[in-house]
């Protein structure tokens, strides 16, 4: 586990809502405290949809970004936020198959970032979820680099605390 400070908070926002920076990974629920509070689930209804076609089992962050975006947009600053994302699966078996391909990626519950805005501050701090219990912590440094790497990599700035 991370526990990042996002120290520009105007450039990580333009990052999260209106570029396609986070698009990639999975929405695994939200909450946005304006007016109101709205609290978002990302896990897909499949029987809302018609297809017949394989669906993920949450939305990805693309198809929810416009929708998080509009309850917050606006002269006032939200009084909160907070999102759950997570690496898609076919990005996690990437990971595995590059830095430990002796682990199963069905074992691997989420690889997750959890960003919080308190009004004042940001904050991202990154989690490792398995389906059973491991002592092994390897993954959970691996995914840590990673998402150290993907900040820099998109010039996002922060500090660890």
């Amino acid at each position: 586990m991370l526990s990042l400070e996002l120290t520009d908070i105007k450039d990580f926002t333009s990052n999260l809502f209106l570029k396609d920076t986070f698009d990639n990974f999975c929405f695994i629920e939200g909450e946005i405290v304006t007016f109101n509070t709205f609290k978002i689930d990302g896990f897909i209804q499949k029987d809302f949809f018609d297809t017949g076609a394989a669906l993920p089992e949450y939305s990805y962050w693309k198809n929810i970004r416009e929708y998080c975006f509009s309850l917050i947009k606006g002269k006032r600053t939200p009084l909160s936020f907070r999102f759950v994302l997570s690496l898609a699966p076919g990005n996690i078996e990437r990971l595995l198959t590059q830095n430990l391909p002796s682990l199963d990626p069905a074992e691997v519950q989420g690889l997750y970032l959890n960003l919080h805005f308190d009004g004042s501050r940001l904050s991202c701090v990154t989690g490792t979820s398995f389906k059973t219990f491991t002592p092994d912590r390897s993954l959970g440094h691996i995914w840590d680099e990673m998402v150290q790497k993907f900040l820099k990599q998109h010039k996002i700035a922060y500090e660890q605390e």
